[in-house]
């Protein structure tokens, strides 16, 4: 399963949020951007919850907003 996690932190944590979630087992991407959100994740798992959870412990991180990819859509690369 894949998703894109779409983030916003606290003001000026973005970059090492991002570094952080980079670490994490199942994150494929962990960029941090410019816009109504300050982090977007991709994520590509069996199960992508664990990895959400692990994601929203990290301090700094004020709000989440996952977005599944449909299987038939999702880009097995």
């Amino acid at each position: 399963m894949q998703a894109f996690i779409l983030i916003q932190t606290e003001v000026g944590k973005a970059a090492a949020i991002a570094t952080e979630i980079a670490k994490i087992t199942g994150v494929r991407t962990a960029e941090d951007v410019i816009g109504p959100y300050d982090v977007i994740v991709r994520v590509s798992a069996d199960d992508v919850a664990p990895v959400v959870k692990e994601i929203r412990q990290i301090a700094g991180i004020t709000r989440t907003l996952t977005c599944d990819v449909p299987e038939k859509s999702a880009n097995k690369n």
